[in-house]
This record gives structure tokens, sequence and C-alpha cells, in this order.
């Protein structure tokens, strides 16, 4: 596989390198992911293939043009109330030069708000690579895309997402900046054209159920890596918007072996990677990276030109509460913050993790005092077992890691104390032949959270997997077959009381085959995908499926 890609990986190499330098109703009985039959990671087998019927006049073989790219993720729900907008960025990429701008809040729709939601719109056509991109609004990074390959007629496709949490940075004129790095000449001719807004819903408490949503106080970023709080601070979340790409095969980290094993991503401790925050040195927090899958991702760009991977348009932070060390934060002084990524190679490159920070504020204190008081870090476990044989090569690999931090601050509202647990698990078996023509993973990597602060317990576990294998026949003939999971189940408790449970379901199965190294129109492509993405809470339920043929959308059906 490795070998196949790699003219792909360098093209995002350059991309990887602009970014790093910028800065339903659930009873209440549900339980977590891992002890669901319905949210447990599943097995991969034939019958979880697509097997949708296909229409009449689907295609025989994708031609010169398909369906609009399009996800089953949720719109975001908009409130009935008076709404703004606002233009952030009309441009077009055509290299790694970032379009530079302005924000203006809107006028007439008040400073605070029920809902923010921002679109980003897009178009290109010809031919191009996957592309990454960012757009800042005051420095905070309010979204990590990337962008779907075209078909030579052309395609156009949109993000919606909910950026309420921002409204702090929105509030006030801002300087707007936005990249998605592209490479455009006489062969990779899609120029990029993008669109991108703001709406603003108008909080109206007489209106049901919209009042103004609690939002951070206050929304920082790091100057230098260095971080200073309010000194009345009594919440801290980081978000990190962690992605490998580029920088040799950190795109592909979880195909990663040991120096020593021959495979042509190396790694000197495998594939196990963990996204770690720091505070003055000390380890605050970790996380498992989500497995990013782009829309060139596995040799086979057919799988994804309708259904991208999951989180493909739409990148996904990575969180961190920080609150126990809000005591040692808010004495006014800057403190180092800094990500690191544990297992990539030294003096590698490869992974952007720019970091926002959300803060709430004590309204009721001028300065807020604390202590951490516990800080419990198990020695993280990461081992390979490499099977030669002699027509395949194995690797079976795991790792996890334990850290629980508390401390407490004193409010207003009196002591509270908070409690930060997060134990990570991941698993993998990684099968290749000789030249990596054939070359499979079958991999698990789970993320459990628990947050105990004063009467308040949230529960975060969140489950990814993936089962994929790509093969090259004598006849030069490429065939991907994936699948891939994101699911993750949210419990919120207050005291004594029984926990609700949001529970999430997104999964994508496709199968797609193309003959490789022939020009485009010989390539005879041929490939089905699905998606389906449930959700339910105990507001409701979401459930849509989709599903395509040869670039044809063939079912497109919502079940709640």
């Amino acid at each position: 596989m490795r070998r196949r890609v790699m003219s792909m990986l360098a093209a995002v190499t350059l991309a990887a390198a602009a970014l790093a330098g910028q800065a339903p109703a659930a009873s209440a009985e549900a339980r977590p992911v891992e002890a669901s039959a319905e949210a447990r990671p599943a097995e991969a087998s034939a019958d979880s293939r697509p097997t949708a019927p296909q229409p009449a006049d689907t295609p025989t073989e994708f031609g010169s043009d398909w369906h609009d790219p399009i996800t089953a993720t949720p719109p975001v729900a908009k409130p009935a109330t008076k709404s703004c907008r606002v233009a952030l960025a009309e441009t077009e990429f055509r290299d790694f030069t970032p379009y530079e701008g302005s924000y203006t809040p809107p006028k007439g729709c008040g400073d605070r708000w029920s809902k923010v939601v921002l679109r980003l719109e897009g178009k290109v056509k010809g031919r191009q690579f996957d592309r990454l991109g960012y757009l800042h609004i005051g420095g905070v990074e309010v979204l990590r895309t990337s962008t779907p390959e075209p078909s030579p007629d052309g395609i156009a496709w949109n993000v919606e997402k909910d950026v309420t949490r921002y409204s702090d940075t929105l509030r006030a004129d801002q300087p707007v900046e936005m990249l998605i790095g592209n490479v455009v000449d006489d062969t990779y001719t899609g120029v990029i054209e993008v669109k991108a807004t703001l709406t603003f819903y108008a909080a109206e408490p007489h209106v049901k159920r919209q009042p103004a949503t609690d939002t951070p106080d206050r929304v920082l970023t790091l100057d230098q890596g260095r971080l200073t709080t309010p000194r009345n601070s009594e919440r801290i979340v980081a978000e990190v918007y962690a992605t490998g790409s580029g920088g040799g095969c950190e795109e592909f980290w979880y195909l990663a072996v040991p120096n020593e094993v021959p495979y042509s991503c190396k790694a000197d401790g495998g594939p196990y990677r963990e996204v770690q925050i720091s505070v003055d040195g000390q380890l605050a927090g970790i996380a498992s990276p989500f497995p990013n899958v782009w829309t060139g991702g596995w040799s086979n760009p057919f799988l994804w030109y309708v259904i991208p991977a999951p989180g493909a348009f739409d990148v996904r932070p990575l969180q961190y509460d920080l609150t126990p060390f809000a005591g040692l934060l808010d004495d006014g002084r800057p403190h180092q913050v800094d990500v690191s990524v544990v297992g990539v190679p030294k003096g590698q490159s490869g992974w952007s993790v720019p970091v926002n920070v959300l803060v709430w504020q004590d309204g009721g204190s001028a300065r807020v005092t604390g202590a951490l008081t516990g800080h419990e870090d198990s020695e993280p476990d990461s081992s390979t077992t490499y099977t030669p044989g002699t027509d395949e090569y194995r690797l079976d690999a795991k790792g996890g890691h334990r850290l629980t931090v508390s401390g407490y601050v004193n409010t207003s509202h009196g002591r509270v104390a908070t409690t930060v647990t997060r134990d990570l698990t991941s698993t993998s078996t990684h099968r290749w032949t000789e030249g990596e023509n054939n070359d499979a993973l079958k991999g698990t990597w789970t993320d459990r959270q628990t947050v105990v602060s004063g009467h308040h317990t949230l529960r975060t576990n969140r489950a990814y997997t993936m089962d994929g294998a790509t093969t090259l026949d004598a006849d030069n003939r490429l065939r991907t077959v994936i699948d891939l999971g994101d699911r993750a189940a949210t419990g919120r408790a207050t005291g004594s009381g029984r926990t609700a449970w949001t529970v999430l379901d997104d999964t994508y199965a496709g199968d797609a085959s193309y003959t490789a190294n022939v020009p485009r129109d010989q390539r005879h492509a041929v490939g089905i995908s699905r998606e389906r993405y449930r959700l339910t809470s105990p507001d409701g339920c979401y459930d849509r499926e989709l599903a395509t043929a040869q670039g044809a959308l063939t079912v497109d059906r919502r079940r709640c």
C-alpha cells in the first residue's frame, strides 16, 4: 500500500507542512460503548459490505462525473429565532498562499446567540489530490477540513458546523485566515473554490427552549506555547485539532512497523500513537487520535468520491479537561502548554496540533484559588510482535495508557473538586506480502474518560475501528475493501440521579477496484459504498443511511 500511495503522500506533505506552521430517546439504563452490543466495535465480515439494490440506471462503471459528495451526518439543528449572516471568506486556492480577510460581528442579532453555524461551500473540477485546510478567526481554529477529489466535469460540496462555543471570539472584529494548500499545474488542474459564512441565531428567552447557550466565557490561544488564563477561571478545557499527514508515513500512522521489520512505513515503536498535553512540563491529558482517512486514502479514491470516510470534511478536535490545573493556572502568570504525539520517530514532522483553550469564569469572584491534589500516571504500554512468513508478514500491536488527575478550586459557590480519569487502549493486526501488493489492517482504538466535578459526572467512551485490505493482482487490478467505525457513548449524571446517555454509531463500508497505472479513461473503475449514521439521546434520535454504486447515489434512507 505504501509504495502505491507515495506520490499522493508527497503532495499531501506540502499541505501538512503549511498547516504545521499555523498557528433519541435512550433509556436511563443505557450503557457506554463497550457494554452495548449495538455500539460495540463490530467484527468486519462480508455481511457488512454494501448490498443495496442498484437502480436500473446505475452506471456499470465510473464515468467522467458522479454524484456530489454527501455524508449521512445530521445537519446542525437551527432555532426558530431571528438570524443574521456574515461572510467570512470567498476565494480560490491554487497554491499555499493563505487567504487573509477580516470579520465584523453581525448587527441586529445582539451579542448573545442561541446558535452560531459555520457553513463552508466548495467547488472543484478537473484532476486534483485531496487537500487539507483550516479556517482561523482571531487566531482561533474553528474548522479543520479536507477536500474531496473531483470529477473531470466538476463537483460541489458543503460542510456545516456548530461553532457556538467560539462566541467570545465572535463578539469583536477579528482577522480571518484560511488555507487549503493546493498545487495547480498542467497535470493537477483542480482549482479549489470556497465560500465560508457564519449564521447567527439570536437568543430570545421568550421562545421555548431557545435561551442563550451556555458557552465558554473566554476562548484563548497559546502565545508561543504560553497560556495566561483569567484569575477567576473555574473550568478550563483545551481542544486540539490533531491530524497526521505527510512527514513520511504519519498520514498512515496505524500502518507503521518497527525499524527492523520489512515494510515501507517505519517507526521505532510501531503504530502506537497518543496525543498528550502538558502544563509546565507535567502531563495533564492524554487522548487517542482518530484514524482519519482522507479522500485519496488506501490507494483508492473511488471509495470516497461520493461518501467520504467519517470525519474527513469536519475534523473533530480532541478535548482535554484541564480543570484540575485551574488553581495553578489562575495565578495570573503565563504557563507553558505543550502538545506532543507519542510514537512519532524522532525529528520527523507530520502532525499538526493547533490548540484552543475554552474557559468558564466565576462571575462571583475576581480571583479563584485552588490546587492540584492528585496525579497518577500509569506506565505507557506499547508492544509489537512480528511474525515473518514465506508468503505473508504479520505484525500484532497493542498499546495503552491511563492517567488520573485531581484538583480543586475555591469559588464563590464553594469548593469544587474535579477528578479526570482517562484510559486508552489499542490493538491491531497488520498483514502484508512481499512488495506490499497485498496489504491489510484490522485495528481498534478506545478512549474512555470520566470527569467527576462536584455533584456532576460526565463519562465519554469512544471506539474507533478499521478493517481494510488492498490487493493488486497480476492484471494490475487494484481492489480495496474497507469497513470503518466511529462510535461513542456520552453519559451525564447529577448527584445520585441516573445517567442519561447519548450514543453515536457512524459506520462506513466500501469496496472499489480499478486498473492501476493506466490513463484515467482506461481504469474501468467500479465501486460501492455505504454510510449509516445513528444518534440516540434523551431528546430523540437520528438515523440516516446512504449507499452508492459507481458514483451514483442508490439509497438515501431515514429511519427517525
